[in-house]
């Protein structure tokens, strides 16, 4: 792939501007919403709530991949603050390094972000809990029952180990008392807003919204390249997501910055479809939104366990 700056990067790309950029929004705009909250109506926190909590997801997704300064523990500094109260920084970085395993992805035995099943578990299953499995696999579903439940699930798997000493799990979440500690001594000591409120009006509707972006961000196909979407989404979401709508591009180099994959895919579109399969929602979000609302997507057993790469990895989300 030729050099977007055949002349040498400028400076505000050495310098990493616009990941800063989005330091300062994700921090300014989540202590505005959280420090007026009492003078906002509850249907303007909401929507304003979940997109900072969200914003500062995707601002870890970019400190996973050391931006912006390539210095890992100042990085992991930057994203500190726990906004959405859940997953460790640490626990994040570990379970999404290894999903950039070409060979894991959408495995459910080994890629902590796949959410398909091996086909005997399905077969296992009660009427009940295919019912559930398939309303997970639609965008409503998606947006209200995954935030409870990818908590649950890394909750009920990690607890036991914190409690039985394991010092890797203990490494993720020792740190996280401090980084939960940070914001609710602001939500609740500085801004008075009880911890119900922050939970339903800021943490839950971020973490819907990160689902949103991953509920399409991967499909099982016998070829890897053919695994990883696009979505042609406007302005509004491509800075909610940092760039993660052209997923592909970001999982062919994940040493790309994020302000370089526009501008990639748009020199470079039909190649990269055609290396994906066509795996493209060009209605952006909205088109999502049409098409899954109540449908299920695919799923949820794999169509190709033969290509699934065993592993002991539960999902995350």
């Amino acid at each position: 792939m030729t050099s977007l700056y055949p002349n040498g990067r400028p400076l505000w790309h050495r310098l990493a501007l616009p990941t800063w950029g989005i330091f300062g929004l994700v921090y300014g705009g989540w202590g505005l919403s959280t420090w007026f909250y009492h003078a906002l109506p509850w249907w303007l926190v909401l929507p304003l709530g979940g997109y900072f909590v969200c914003l500062h997801g995707s601002l870890q997704h970019e400190a996973v991949h050391g931006r912006p300064t390539g210095l890992r523990l100042l990085d992991a500094a930057i994203v500190f603050p726990s906004l959405w109260l859940w997953l460790p920084f640490s626990h994040y970085r570990e379970s999404h390094i290894i999903h950039h395993r070409n060979d894991y992805l959408t495995s459910p035995t080994a890629d902590p972000e796949s959410n398909y099943l091996m086909p005997d578990q399905w077969a296992r299953m009660g009427e009940g809990e295919r019912l559930f499995q398939r309303a997970l696999r639609t965008l409503a579903g998606r947006l209200v029952l995954v935030p409870p439940v990818a908590v649950w699930r890394v909750l009920a798997h990690d607890t036991p180990l914190v409690f039985k000493g394991d010092r890797r799990m203990l490494g993720h979440w020792l740190p996280q008392i401090p980084a939960v500690a940070l914001v609710l001594w602001w939500v609740i000591g500085v801004c008075a807003i009880p911890f119900w409120a922050y939970v339903l009006l800021f943490a839950y509707p971020g973490l819907s919204l990160t689902v949103l972006r991953s509920f399409t961000e991967h499909r099982p196909a016998e070829a890897v390249g053919e695994r990883t979407a696009v979505v042609e989404a406007g302005l509004f979401m491509r800075i909610l997501f940092v760039g993660n709508n052209y997923h592909a591009v970001h999982h062919e180099d994940p040493r790309v910055p994020w302000y370089d994959w526009r501008p990639i895919y748009a020199r470079d579109r039909e190649l990269i479809l055609a290396r994906n399969g066509g795996y493209v929602f060009r209605g952006g979000y909205l088109e999502i939104a049409r098409r899954y609302l109540f449908t299920v997507r695919d799923g949820p057993a794999h169509p190709f366990p033969e290509k699934v790469v065993p592993g002991e990895h539960r999902a995350n989300f």
